[in-house]
């Protein structure tokens, strides 16, 4: 039993560890050769990201949903290094809006460049996974197509916010479906499909890949209270600290709004104040993660990787299923 790709993911069968491993090897080279260009500084800019490395979570479903076919077809890696470039180009883009300083350990490409380079790159990645894409077919061109809406539109959605009258969570969920669920659900598609896995199983990782990549969010923002930097891999708090909405924050004005209680009240006062100042900030977190919403939202992560789980059942039992299912695992573990 060996350890592959993000959250110590441990593979039982030393031929699919040897699929893997090569087929992330040939996405990384892939990525690489995907991002340079003629001029040298577009590629310094194009490679920033790549080379900072990451977890490579939708290569590696890519990789497994491959093993429902010919996981050797000439087209499983040119597709998840399709679905890689466009992740990269939306976290050029993000940093962008959020105004980030730092990403994956070092300079964001707004903070060393500046937000007009950032944001072209970011168009540089999204061409170059086009061009990828297009010989891929125009089945896959439209899939891609319809993903890209689904994500900027959960980014549209999550900008604007709910509308009056919506419940505050569902349209966070809407959101992370969108944002998150929709091109992991891709990177599952696009490995069985390039694998000619049969339509069913195609269908079944789909919608694997999509409750999953919601429940991997989810997990996120549960880590961003419960957990110390050295579990997280980053500082705990960002995310209130920035002010943008999570889940257990949604779920403690839910709360608060039904029941009115006092230090709920005081709770989402000190949350909707200035949180630059790391007293407040600690003070908050230690609050929060004695709060029953942080528990909530535990329990909705778990309940999106149940349904992820659940959703592989009808497949054959293969070390590549099992493999999906314990990154349902790794979910549950990452949320506590």
């Amino acid at each position: 039993m060996t350890v592959v790709g993000p959250f110590g993911l441990s593979v039982r069968d030393q031929a699919l560890e040897a699929d893997v491993q090569t087929g992330l090897a040939a996405v990384e080279a892939g990525l690489l050769d995907a991002t340079k260009s003629d001029v040298p500084f577009i590629t310094e800019a194009a490679q920033h990201l790549v080379r900072a490395g990451g977890k490579r979570f939708r290569p590696l479903l890519a990789m497994l949903s491959a093993q429902f076919g010919d996981a050797d077809a000439p087209g499983v890696v040119p597709s998840a290094v399709v679905v890689e470039l466009t992740h990269l180009a939306t976290l050029y883009h993000d940093d962008v809006m959020d105004e980030a300083d730092v990403r994956r350990g070092v300079d964001s490409a707004n903070t060393r460049w500046g937000n007009s380079v950032a944001v072209l790159t970011g168009d540089f990645l999204f061409a170059r996974a086009s061009h990828i894409l297009a010989d891929l077919g125009p089945e896959a061109v439209r899939i891609q197509a319809e993903a890209f809406e689904r994500l900027v539109t959960g980014q549209i959605l999550e900008t604007a916010g709910p509308r009056d009258g919506r419940d505050p969570v569902e349209h966070y969920l809407d959101v992370m479906r969108g944002k998150t669920g929709s091109l992991i659900a891709v990177a599952c598609r696009f490995g069985a499909m390039m694998a000619g896995a049969d339509e069913s199983a195609v269908d079944i990782l789909t919608q694997y890949g999509e409750r999953l990549g919601v429940a991997f969010q989810l997990a996120d923002d549960v880590l961003d209270i419960a957990s110390d930097s050295h579990e997280s891999g980053k500082t705990p708090g960002t995310d209130l600290r920035e002010g943008i909405p999570t889940l257990p924050v949604l779920h403690l004005r839910a709360q608060a709004a039904a029941d009115g209680k006092p230090e709920d009240l005081e709770l989402l006062e000190l949350l909707d104040g200035d949180l630059s100042d790391d007293a407040r900030l600690a003070e908050a977190l230690c609050r929060l993660r004695a709060h029953p919403a942080l528990e909530q939202a535990r329990r909705d992560t778990i309940r999106w990787t149940e349904e992820a789980r659940a959703t592989l059942a009808p497949l054959p039992e293969c070390y590549a299923k099992a493999a999906l299912e314990e990154l349902c695992d790794a979910v549950v573990h990452r949320a506590g």
